[in-house]
């Protein structure tokens, strides 16, 4: 699959994934809510601790038993654990749970209740901040390209080289990128101007000296290399 490809889907199943957790801390913020709203509380002890491993790490949930509202004796295991344990065993503890249905219970500690849709929040803000950031980024490329098209000041700038742009690897692979340089006649200020990635390797379709570039003369920060004069490339 072409790196452009793969760029395109990317940023919106990064995003959708985002939006997708994000839309499970809200779910899960509203069941906690109403879980609150209707719990019965009671005091409970702390049997003894489950260990849980994963790959790379153990962590400790506590065993939990107590007696509810019906005079029977409940035992559940809390949904979060911790490494060092957060409990000890024979510790007293208050217990939150569901007057229909005890089994569903909870220790009454905010990581217990809210951990949930802290960590559903934090994974789903920083999938959604990736995948927007790039639908934003290549928003913003598009209207300043447009902008400058439309806006910007021609100039003739002197091709240097081709470069890999190291700083994004899609595949296994890196882009190039055009580079070359225009002198001010006005004030003697060397502006150096970079092009769009390029996933093709351009050096020897290359044959002038000069390369258009549209600049904001106001802020010469803003500019687009014109890459027009680069044939199509058709990936069979």
């Amino acid at each position: 699959m072409k790196p452009q490809t793969v760029m395109t889907i990317g940023k919106y199943i990064v995003a959708i994934i985002g939006f997708a957790l994000l839309f499970g801390a809200y779910t899960s913020y509203q069941s906690s809510q109403r879980f609150i709203a209707q719990a019965l509380m009671a005091e409970g002890t702390v049997l003894e601790l489950i260990s849980s491993r994963s790959s790379d790490s153990i962590t400790y949930r506590p065993l939990v038993a107590f007696t509810g509202q019906d005079g029977q004796r409940y035992e559940f295991v809390s949904s979060s654990g911790s490494n060092p344990p957060s409990y000890a065993r024979g510790e007293r503890v208050t217990v939150l749970y569901s007057a229909d249905n005890p089994n569903n219970a909870q220790l009454d500690g905010f990581f217990s209740i809210w951990g949930a849709t802290i960590i559903f929040a934090a994974l789903g803000g920083v999938f959604f901040a990736i995948g927007g950031g790039m639908m934003a980024f290549k928003w913003r490329g598009e209207k300043r390209r447009a902008y400058l098209q439309q806006h910007g000041s021609k100039i003739s700038a002197d091709f240097l080289e081709v470069e890999r742009n190291t700083q994004l690897t899609v595949n296994g692979r890196n882009p190039f990128r055009i580079l070359c340089q225009w002198q001010n006649p006005s004030n003697g200020d060397v502006h150096l101007f970079k092009s769009d990635n390029i996933w093709f390797d351009p050096s020897k379709l290359i044959t002038q000296e000069s390369i258009t570039v549209l600049m904001d003369k106001q802020n010469p920060k803003q500019y687009w290399v014109d890459l027009s004069f680069l044939p199509k490339v058709h990936h069979n």
